[in-house]
C-alpha cells in the first residue's frame, strides 16, 4: 500500500473524527499552498432587528486572477484537488475543503459523479449531510442554481462551523429573531417568501434515519414556499442547522452588483470592497434580501 493509499484509507469518515480530520487537512492544504483563503474584515450592519455580519474582502483579486488563468471552464470537482480532500463521506459523496474559503474550516460535500446544482436534493444528499452535521455543529447551506448564488454547476452542499462569529451570543444573526416559526406562516420578521421549520432530530441516530426526517422537512418547506416539485426546481437558497431548516425561493442572484448566496439569509453577507460596503449600508441588508427574493 502506498502512503497516498494509506492516508486515503484513514480518511474514510469514522464517527467522532471528522472535525479533527478537517483541522488536519486544513493545515496540510495551507502548507502546500492548495488553500487560498480570502482575507476579510468584519463589519456589522443592523436593520429590522437583525445585526448582519458583513465580511469585506481584502484580497478578492487573488480569486479573480486564478479564475482567469483557467481558460477552459473545467469542473473543479471532477477531478478534485487531492490536497483539498477531507473524507469519503459515503458511496455517493466526498468531503473537500473550500479552496477559496472566507470562513475557516469551510467544508464542501460533493457528489462523486456529476449531478447538476439545479436539481432537487435527494435522500443520498441528505444522508451525506446528516453524517457531517452529526460530527460538526455547523450551518449547512445549498445554493440551488446560479440565480441562487452557486459558482459551480456540479452539485455540492456546504458547511461552515457555528457560531459564525466567535463568542457571539447567537450562532447566526437570524437566531436573534423569534425562532418559533410555523411551516405554513414562516417567520413574521422575514419580509420575503420563505419556508422555515424547527428540527427535532436525534443526531445520534443513523444517517439514514436522520436523512429521512430531513428530506421530509425539505419537501414540506418547498411546498410552503410555493415551489413546484415537478422537473427542475426554480432557484432557491437552503440553510440547515441541527435546530432548524430554512428555504427561500430566489428571483435573482444579485442587486446593485452585490451577490447574495444562502448565507445571506442567515444574516451573513460578503462584499468585494468598501465601495460595495457603502452601497450595502445605503440599501440596507434586509432590503437587499428582499430585492433578490419574492414578496410574501
Amino acid at each position: 500500500m502506498t502512503s497516498a493509499e494509506s492516508e486515503r484509507r484513514s480518511s474514510t469518515l469514522v464517527p467522532g473524527r471528522l472535525w479533527n480530520q478537517i483541522v488536519y487537512r486544513t493545515q496540510q492544504a495551507i502548507t502546500c499552498g492548495a488553500l487560498q483563503s480570502i482575507s476579510t474584515t468584519t463589519e456589522r450592519i443592523e436593520q429590522q432587528g437583525l445585526n448582519f455580519i458583513v465580511r469585506v474582502s481584502d484580497n478578492i483579486a487573488r480569486k479573480v486572477s486564478v479564475a482567469k488563468k483557467s481558460k477552459n471552464k473545467r469542473n473543479p470537482f471532477l477531478p478534485y484537488e487531492e490536497e483539498l480532500f477531507v473524507a469519503d463521506v459515503s458511496s455517493t459523496h466526498v468531503a473537500l475543503l473550500n479552496k477559496f474559503n472566507v470562513v475557516d474550516h469551510h467544508l464542501l460535500i460533493i457528489t462523486r459523479h456529476f449531478e447538476p446544482q439545479e436539481s432537487w436534493l435527494t435522500l443520498p444528499d441528505f444522508k451525506a449531510l446528516a453524517s457531517c452535521l452529526a460530527e460538526v455543529d455547523g450551518l449547512a447551506f445549498y445554493n440551488g442554481g446560479r440565480t441562487a448564488g452557486a459558482s459551480q454547476g456540479h452539485k455540492h452542499l456546504q458547511i461552515v462551523p457555528l457560531p459564525l462569529i466567535e463568542n457571539d451570543i447567537f450562532a447566526t444573526p437570524l437566531e436573534a429573531l423569534t425562532m418559533t416559526p410555523s411551516i405554513t406562516q414562516g417567520m413574521l420578521e422575514l419580509p420575503f417568501l420563505h419556508g422555515i421549520a424547527p428540527l427535532s432530530v436525534d443526531w445520534t441516530a443513523s444517517s439514514q434515519a436522520v436523512a429521512t426526517e430531513l428530506i421530509q422537512s425539505y419537501r414540506s418547506l418547498y411546498e410552503a414556499a410555493e415551489l413546484s416539485a415537478e422537473d427542475h426546481p426554480q432557484p432557491y437558497s437552503l440553510l440547515v442547522t441541527r435546530r432548524w431548516m430554512l428555504l427561500v425561493p430566489r428571483s435573482q442572484e444579485s442587486h446593485a452588483h452585490i451577490s447574495v448566496n444562502a448565507l445571506g439569509f442567515a444574516g451573513s453577507l460578503f462584499v468585494r470592497d468598501y465601495d460595495q460596503l457603502e452601497r450595502l449600508k445605503q440599501i440596507g441588508p434586509m432590503s437587499l434580501l428582499q430585492k433578490v427574493t419574492y414578496p410574501r
